[in-house]
Order: structure tokens, then C-alpha cells, then sequence
């Protein structure tokens, strides 16, 4: 089952590629799916009106609201629910205003993980065109590493008691004597499986990678026609990289007017157009950041601002646009 969360709503996708029900959530931007340690499926939900929520459902039909959301104590709103990740029985939530918490109970209260939240130059950082949000949050054991918009990556090796920030090597977006460490604007970050230290990130200054947890980062551009995007994913199965390459920061479009996935079959040494299935005609479609999912078997979907759908399940040798046509997507995750 693919979930895929739009400004307008969520929509539940089977193998045929059908949507199952009526829109879920009618009006709601659906900016998070994440399934718990016991099955259930949780959607994230945000309003300019109501805020942030939380629903639930325990069989992808009835959907009751959680009563408890991430909230801040106090001086701080919670505007939207950018992530929700499970690590065993744990979840986290990555939150805008920028901030991390996490759930014992499957999401029914939560705490914030205040080694982050409480970080001395806070005061000083700046949010990106979409927010100042935590949108990305992986784990591996005790390792959590969080990406934050427009301010970095930051990395726990204690299981959240404590953090690091990690950007040397990538370039800041901060001028004009602007606070470099919150200048390093990370759009989407992923991780090798089995080596948490081997990370990935499309930033907005680049495509980098880091081979020891986020200490030194390298530029791994060559064959994008462009270095600017948002999402970046990863299939476990044949050790591919996917991104969406755009035109520029100026100017974000389909790159060269043509919708493409890229992907690499090297670690991100060199890129190249994934497989076929592409249309040749002009287009102006992009992907959000957090509108590409992968299974690890070789299904990846991405969702695109203009509503449609592309899917491979051959690990990016072949892709095939849906037949359907939705509002503008900001979330997809793979059930």
C-alpha cells in the first residue's frame, strides 16, 4: 500500500495503483505517514487554521484523532508534524518550529528531546522557504541524526541525549556575516542500512556525502544537469540513489524542462537518468522533499507538485506514471 499525503488531503494507493476510499482528511494538508511497532497507521495533519494533529487508524479505514500532539511548553508554536519515525518501539517526530520528540506509548503522548531543542544558538536560526523545520530523522541503534532546515545536520550517538552538529565541508547559504552554523540548509538526508556513518544528503548548496557520520562532507555531483533539489532516497536492495533534480534555487522546475528521476549506482560517485518511462513533453513537475519513498525491494514512488505519481518496482529501470491526478503532493511512504 503507498499513503500519500496532499494539501488537500491523504489517499490510500493499492498494488493496482487504485485509490481505495474517498480522499481521507478533506481539506487538511497530510504532511507525515508512519506505521507503529504494533501496526497501526498514524497520518500527520496540518491546518493554517487549526494547527498541527495526529490521527489514527487501526485498520486503513476508521480514523480516530489522537488527543496529545508534540507541543512546546511554552514561546514556541508547533506549526506542522514534518516526519514521524518509528525505531523499534520508539517514535520520533521532527516538528516545525525546529524541534525533536519522541513517543514510548505508539504516539499517544510525547516529550521533547530537549539535548536539541534546547540548543545554545538557537536563538540564532533562520528558517528555509518552507519553514524552519526538523523534516528528516534516521536511526541506526543509538544514532539519530536529524536534519534541520535552514540550519543543518545534527547527530546523537547516545540515543538522543546528546547532539552534535555536523556540516564541515558544506557550504553555507548564510551571507552578509550571517551565523554560519545556522547557515547549512539540508533538504533531505538517508543513511546505508548497515553503515549508519555512510550518509547522504541533498542540500541546498549540493549533493554531498560523508563516510564518517557527518564529520567531513563531499560534493558527489557528477551527471546531475543541476545540484538543486529537495528529496533523496536510497534502495536497499540494489544499493541505488534516487534524487529529483531542479533547475536552480531561482527557478524551480523540472531541470532541462523535462521531469526526471536521477539515480546512481555507485554510492554517488556519477549520476545518470533513471531507467525509462520518462514523457518527452515539457514539464514544469517537481518533488517536495518528503514526496519520495522507497520499501527497500525496489518500489520507489514519488509524488509531484503537480499531482502525479511516478512508481519502479525494478529498482529505477523502469518507471510508470499512475493514472491519476491529485492535488499537490507533500508526502508519500510505503505501507
Amino acid at each position: 500500500m503507498i499513503a500519500i499525503g496532499t494539501a488537500k488531503g491523504g489517499y490510500l494507493i493499492d498494488d493496482s495503483l487504485a485509490i481505495q476510499q474517498a480522499t481521507l482528511f478533506p481539506g487538511w494538508k497530510v504532511t507525515a505517514w508512519s506505521a507503529t511497532d504494533g501496526g497501526d497507521l498514524i497520518a500527520a495533519l496540518a491546518s493554517n487554521w487549526y494547527g498541527a494533529s495526529l490521527q489514527r487508524s487501526l485498520d486503513r479505514i476508521e480514523w480516530t484523532p489522537i488527543s496529545e500532539v508534540p507541543t512546546y511548553p511554552s514561546g514556541r508554536d508547533l506549526n506542522q508534524i514534518w516526519t514521524i519515525t518509528r525505531a523499534g518501539d520508539l517514535l520520533y517526530a521532527g516538528v516545525d518550529e525546529a524541534g525533536l520528540f519522541s513517543s514510548e506509548d505508539g504516539g499517544e503522548t510525547w516529550g521533547e528531546v530537549s539535548p536539541l531543542n534546547a540548543w545554545p544558538t538557537r536563538d540564532q536560526w533562520t528558517p528555509g522557504l518552507g519553514g524552519l523545520c526538523a523534516h528528516h530523522v534516521l536511526t541506526h541503534g543509538e544514532r539519530v541524526v536529524v536534519g534541520i532546515s535552514a540550519v543543518g545536520v545534527f547527530v546523537s550517538d547516545d540515543g538522543g541525549s546528546s547532539f552534535t552538529k555536523r556540516d564541515e565541508g558544506v557550504t553555507s547559504i548564510a551571507g552578509d556575516g550571517a551565523d554560519i552554523e545556522a547557515g547549512r540548509c539540508v533538504h533531505s538526508i538517508v543513511a546505508h542500512e548497515r553503515d549508519p556513518d555512510l550518509i547522504w544528503r541533498q542540500d541546498h548548496s549540493g549533493v554531498y556525502r560523508t563516510r564518517d557520520g557527518g564529520r567531513q562532507w563531499s560534493r558527489i555531483e557528477s551527471g546531475l544537469p543541476s545540484t538543486f533539489g529537495f528529496p533523496i532516497g536510497r534502495d536497499r536492495s540494489s544499493d541505488r540513489l534516487f534524487i529529483v533534480p531542479m533547475e536552480s534555487d531561482e527557478n524551480r522546475v523540472s531541470a532541462e524542462g523535462l521531469f526526471r528521476v536521477f539515480m546512481s549506482d555507485d554510492g554517488g560517485d556519477s549520476w545518470q537518468v533513471s531507467g525509462t518511462g520518462w514523457d518527452e513533453s515539457p514539464s514544469y513537475d517537481t518533488v517536495l522533499r518528503n514526496a519520495m519513498a522507497t520499501d527497500g525491494e525496489g518500489t520507489v514512488v514519488v509524488g509531484t507538485t503537480g499531482g502525479n505519481v511516478w512508481i519502479t518496482r525494478d529498482a529505477g529501470d523502469t518507471w510508470h506514471r499512475a493514472d491519476l491526478q491529485l492535488p499537490r503532493i507533500l508526502s508519500t511512504e510505503i505501507i
